[in-house]
């Protein structure tokens, strides 16, 4: 009852460990009331897409069809939406569904929730399988969906969805938000770029800038003049560096009761996002101080190409799928 037909849809979809992607046709899961069907124009690539391409932390089931940070356009509404309607600019993050019910749902912080559904890779609760957006289009409920800006360009905003509210986040929860607030961030990737551009505008000072990121000083860590000076000066060090490293220079960097926050685990695995609520605040925060990532646009029959760059850090500083126009079912 409250279901429709599934929907056909086409994307890439990795079938084996040697993570190769490859044109892949399936059947999204039925809408159900309080769905809606995405027409997807953006995804972005990430270093978690290849790892689960890989099954490199062990649970990925194939086919598995990547992607985690999704911006399109909303096409079609269930019955009972009354949040959104067709038309509207949105966006997917790293998950679909939680329980809605646990202390940790109702506190907002559905990223924790043990029944939390996965993007990409998961298994809903009618057991049908998530595939994620290098594809046409995605169903998603709409209370799991982002409002995006409206002056904000799809393609750009994509990554915040992920590497936005994973930097975000830390930031507001430690009181690192705070105009006057001294704040590191450790590692120029794509999770580093985007904490520096959101740590400037919550310091206020926008128009400040070295380069294009913002930043007011770039300091070597293998300098030791560079470290001696910066000793006991930062508030907070947000630590993007998915690579072994020592932390203790880090920490002397901090003034008395600073916090270093880490926010991957030291092997690549999980950023460590943000729930709902918190995420639609990064987007809408984003908008208002025209944050968005760098990014280098490509096709969807680069992806391959792109996921061998990005193993070696050649991008700047997120490559997103132009799936509008590019992802095309073959004949």
């Amino acid at each position: 009852m409250g279901k429709v037909p599934a929907t056909e849809a086409f994307g890439l979809a990795a079938k084996d460990e040697s993570g190769v992607l490859s044109p892949f046709r399936f059947s999204r899961r039925f809408q159900f009331l309080l769905d809606k069907l995405i027409s997807c124009c953006s995804v972005g690539i990430c270093r978690t897409d290849v790892c689960m391409a890989r099954n490199e932390w062990g649970f990925t089931t194939y086919p598995l069809v990547p992607g985690h940070k999704i911006v399109g356009v909303v096409t079609e509404i269930g019955a009972k939406v009354i949040k959104l309607k067709a038309g509207d600019k949105v966006g997917v993050g790293y998950m679909l569904s939680s329980c809605r019910s646990c202390d940790i749902c109702t506190d907002d912080q559905e990223n924790h929730c043990p029944k939390m559904t996965m993007t990409s890779g998961g298994k809903y609760y009618d057991d049908t399988m998530t595939y994620g957006g290098y594809s046409d289009h995605l169903v998603c409920e709409e209370d799991y969906i982002i409002r995006i800006p409206e002056n904000l360009p799809l393609d750009a905003a994509a990554p915040l969805l992920c590497a936005g509210v994973t930097v975000y986040s830390p930031l507001k929860s430690h009181g690192l938000d705070k105009p006057g607030i001294h704040i590191g961030v450790v590692g120029l990737g794509g999770l580093g770029h985007v904490a520096v551009k959101f740590a400037k505008a919550m310091d206020g000072k926008t128009d400040e800038a070295i380069n294009r990121l913002g930043a007011d000083l770039f300091l070597v860590s293998r300098d030791p003049e560079e470290m001696k000076d910066a000793m006991g000066t930062m508030d907070g060090i947000i630590d993007t560096v998915s690579a072994t490293h020592s932390l203790l220079p880090l920490l002397g960097l901090l003034k008395y009761k600073g916090k270093l926050i880490m926010v991957e685990d030291g092997g690549g695995k999980f950023d460590r996002i943000g729930g709902i609520k918190e995420s639609q605040e990064m987007v809408d925060f984003a908008g208002k101080h025209n944050i968005t990532a760098d990014i280098e646009l490509i096709s969807a029959d680069y992806v391959n190409m792109a996921m061998e760059r990005l193993e070696k850090g050649d991008v700047r500083y997120r490559f997103v799928i132009d799936v509008a126009n590019t992802m095309k079912p073959t004949p």
